[in-house]
Formats: structure tokens, sequence, C-alpha cells
């Protein structure tokens, strides 16, 4: 009779763990979409300014068509990609994908601002020089707000990966959420310095 009751008593603390396990990644999970929603906000803004900077510059950069085209296509491709994103942020498939698309549309916009360098009324230009603000001010709330995600899914993706949360994890088909990375080839880019 008393190692009958050992042993429902060691089940119970066992069951008690796992319990504790599956809850503790819910939480996780659920903070993975919380700190997503932050991004989804900040990445709404950048693109909801998109539109009204293209409108600002058209009417100065009239033989830069193909530039403009590029910015409203790659924009409309990251809003596609960010609606796909909130609908599983813990989808990785769906956050490269995401990362991939604001990485591009980073290009773009940075080609138009080094075109609207060869006009300098656009560069003088008040709504020019507000759009500009605004955006480098909403790519720093996108910056902390990408890297406050990528500390939420590093320790979620750590309790599900250690022992014996793995196997909790496992059996629960607890996702592992992917890092959003959003990188432009400029950046990589080794700059070309010449010393004369």
């Amino acid at each position: 009779m008393t190692s009958f009751v050992i042993f429902l008593a060691l089940v119970a603390v066992v069951v008690m763990y796992a319990i504790g396990i599956y809850n503790s990644l819910i939480n996780l999970r659920n903070r993975v979409k919380n700190a997503f929603a932050q991004i989804d906000v900040q990445l709404t803004r950048r693109h909801d300014l998109i539109p009204n900077l293209v409108e600002a510059v058209k009417g100065y950069m009239k033989h830069e068509r193909e530039t403009l085209d590029a910015v409203i296509s790659a924009r409309n491709s990251a809003v596609s990609d960010l609606d796909a994103a909130k609908q599983d942020p813990s989808n990785a498939e769906a956050i490269k994908k995401l990362g991939a698309s604001e990485g591009a549309l980073g290009s773009a916009l940075g080609r138009l601002f080094a075109l609207s360098e060869a006009y300098p009324d656009l560069k003088a230009n008040q709504n020019m020089l507000q759009f500009q603000e605004e955006l480098g001010s909403t790519e720093n709330k996108v910056a902390f707000s990408r890297q406050a995600f990528n500390d939420t899914v590093l320790s979620y993706n750590n309790k599900a990966e250690n022992f014996p949360n793995s196997i909790i994890a496992g059996m629960f088909s607890f996702e592992l959420a992917s890092f959003l990375e959003i990188e432009s080839k400029e950046k990589r880019e080794v700059p070309d310095v010449k010393f004369t």
C-alpha cells in the first residue's frame, strides 16, 4: 500500500511539473504575440507614411517613375507580408518573409532618399523634411520593437528547446519562433574606402 501511495505521489509530481512547463510555454508564446503586436503598430505607421511621402516627391521627381513604383511595390509587399505574419507571429516562415520584404522596402526607400539629393527644391521642401523625420523616428521605434520581439522569441525558443521542456513542447506541437531580421543589402556591403 505504501509503495502505491509513493507511486501516485510521484506521478502527481510529474504531472504537475508537466503542467507547469506547458503553462510557461503558453505564456511565452503569448508574449511573442504581444511583442509582435508592438512591431505591427510601428510597421503599420511606416507603411502609412510611405504613400504620403511618394505623393510629396512625385511632382519633383517626374523622371524617376521607376524608383517611385519600386517604393510603392515594396510597400505593398511589406503590407501583405505583415498581414500574413499577424495571423501567427510564431510562424517562422511568415516572419522570415516579412523580414525580407521589410528589407526590400528599406532598400527602395534608401534609393528614393538618395535620388532626392539630386533635387535641391525637394531637399528643402518642408513636407519632405517632415516625412524624413517621421520615417527616421519610426525606424528607431521599429528597431526597438524588433529587439524586444527577438528577445521574447529567444526566451520562448530556449524554454521550448531545453530538456525536459522539449518533450512537452514536442507533444503539444509548440513550434519554434523565428527572429525578425530586417536587413538591407547596403548594410552588408563593405564601403569602398580610398585614400588620396
